[in-house]
């Protein structure tokens, strides 16, 4: 057998070897809408870098491929998008042989499980994954909300209100994840407590280019904080930032109340496209987005490297 060359894409080399690879497109980014189904290097006017970009040939031939993404302004990888091979012993190796530990979430159709195909494009991913020492975290739903899925009713139970204060807004994060479903924000618990946790929350808030501007805190008529929403706008466009709810005041469904401000603040500024995303295991949070008439629009299998 050809022995295994791994290297990264050099800075002038095209898109056009990365796309040598055959792949059916069955699970990962070929499910997106354009142009985010597509690879280019940040020289052809994508997104990918050439040094966070890294093949694995044999001879001439790609036989496995990983691309890292980050915004503009990241000095390290935010998310590993695309993990696709030929040649599954290559891919354990070229995944070990990257200097990166994003996480990786898989993009897969609603129905992964029930498609033999799809199931077995899926887990040889993750089985690829866990070989090079990536952990299961957790599933999500992503939703997308368009016009045609109908503004959700308001039920103007809350009062929404700005807050500029980091430390009011540290404590609110704070206490919205002392009672958590979400793995991302247990990982970032376990990992570095609860202030660390409620940090990184912050961190990713200011990430969002969209900043703070209509970052929202919402109390009861008697002035009794619920929780936090922020409608948000990611490199990709408008987005639900977060939802959450404090621990007191759950059980009222104001899960949904927070998601239907969100969407009317987004849909107020333009947004024809909401994308959104919660644990499966998450079912009062399910049950909003289902009630607010966002429908599932992926599967996402997500993926540490600890």
């Amino acid at each position: 057998m050809t022995d295994l060359v791994i290297r990264p894409l050099a800075d002038d080399e095209t898109s056009a070897l990365f796309h040598t690879l055959s792949d059916p497109g069955l699970v990962g980014r070929a499910l997106l809408s354009p142009p985010y189904d597509r690879f280019e290097t940040v020289a052809a006017g994508g997104e990918y870098r050439p040094d966070w970009t890294w093949l694995a040939l044999r001879g001439d031939t790609v036989v496995a491929r990983v691309a890292y993404w980050g915004a503009e302004t990241d000095e390290r990888p935010k998310a590993l998008d695309w993990f696709d091979f030929t040649d599954r012993e290559a891919a354990v190796a070229l995944l070990k042989a990257t200097p990166f530990d994003a996480e990786y979430e898989l993009i897969l159709p609603p129905d992964w499980r029930e498609n033999p195909a799809t199931l077995a494009a899926a887990e040889a991913r993750i089985e690829a994954a866990t070989d090079a020492g990536y952990q299961t975290l957790t599933e999500r739903f992503r939703y997308v909300w368009t016009p045609e899925n109908g503004l959700p009713e308001r039920p103007r139970r809350l009062e929404f209100r700005p807050e500029p204060d980091d430390a009011v807004l540290f404590d609110v994060l704070r206490r919205v994840h002392s009672d958590t479903r979400d793995h991302h924000a247990l990982r970032a618990i376990e990992r570095h407590g609860p202030d660390g946790a409620a940090q990184s929350e912050m961190d990713f808030i200011d990430w969002l280019p969209s900043g703070r501007a209509a970052l929202r805190l919402a109390y009861t008529p008697e002035g009794e904080l619920v929780g936090i929403q922020i409608p948000g706008h990611n490199p990709a466009g408008p987005c639900v930032g977060l939802i959450g709810v404090v621990p007191e005041q759950r059980g009222h469904s104001y899960g949904y109340d927070l998601l239907a401000e969100c969407t009317h603040t987004l849909v107020a500024e333009g947004a024809q496209r909401i994308a959104a995303a919660t644990d499966v295991g998450n079912s009062a949070m399910a049950a909003s987005f289902a009630r607010a008439g966002y429908p599932i629009a992926q599967h996402r299998y997500c993926m540490t490297a600890d």
